[in-house]
């Protein structure tokens, strides 16, 4: 009979249990919409008319182009200047890619000085070849850091409005 080496078995174990972590994986969580929701939307406690004033030169501030603002309907698109996106391989293959972010939000007075605001961000990209085809892939920013970075400028925003009033 010969001696197990305890030192074998605990490398053969470890070996075994990555081996099937790496077969099954934790899977991408993709979130709800009710989850969404909840990082995508804020409410303030001020006018319409000085939130959707504030989303406006927030775009603006950090760099975006505004397409259209409707203050009645309180929707806002706007997008960030296109930029090259070309990958190595992709230039090699006779492809040229540009994208940029995209931007929409939806304000709406719920009761009187109360007023939510819901953001949406995506990343482009566009996908030309030497032969005229085209593609265009778009993904939805769903990171929610990116939306709380977003609110805090328009909070900040909201802040001095209603502060020089």
């Amino acid at each position: 009979m010969q001696e197990v080496n305890i030192a074998q078995v605990f490398i053969v174990s470890i070996i075994a249990s990555s081996s099937l972590v790496a077969c099954g994986g934790t899977p991408k969580k993709e979130s709800t919409s009710l989850e969404l929701q909840a990082f995508q939307a804020k409410e303030f406690e001020a006018p319409k008319a000085v939130v959707f004033g504030s989303v406006v030169s927030v775009f603006q501030d950090i760099g975006y182009i505004v397409q259209s603002a409707d203050r009645e309907t309180g929707f806002i698109t706007a997008g960030s200047p296109s930029e090259d996106k070309t990958g190595f391989w992709e230039s090699l293959g006779g492809v040229s890619s540009s994208g940029q972010t995209k931007a929409t939000a939806f304000i709406e007075e719920i009761r009187p000085g109360f007023t939510t605001v819901r953001l949406n961000f995506v990343n482009t990209k566009k996908k030309s070849s030497l032969y005229g085809q085209e593609r265009n892939l778009d993904e939805a920013i769903v990171d929610p850091e990116t939306y709380r970075r977003a609110f805090a400028r328009i909070d900040d925003a909201v802040f001095i409005r209603t502060g020089s009033q």
